[in-house]
């Protein structure tokens, strides 16, 4: 039962932290650009060149 005094208010002020960095990141608006960023990292949308040989 002792545990528990410390165990629960630490629980709350986790979560309240993970709460308030999740909306952080939503003013930031680290969501905005989802599949864009995705194409950008993943795809060369750059046209190679063909080397003369």
């Amino acid at each position: 039962m002792n545990a528990l005094i410390l165990l629960v208010p630490m629980a709350l002020l986790l979560g309240l932290l993970g709460l308030a960095l999740f909306l952080w990141t939503l003013r930031a608006r680290q969501y905005d650009d989802l599949d864009g960023a995705a194409s950008r990292i993943l795809f060369d949308d750059l046209p190679k060149k063909d080397l003369p040989q």
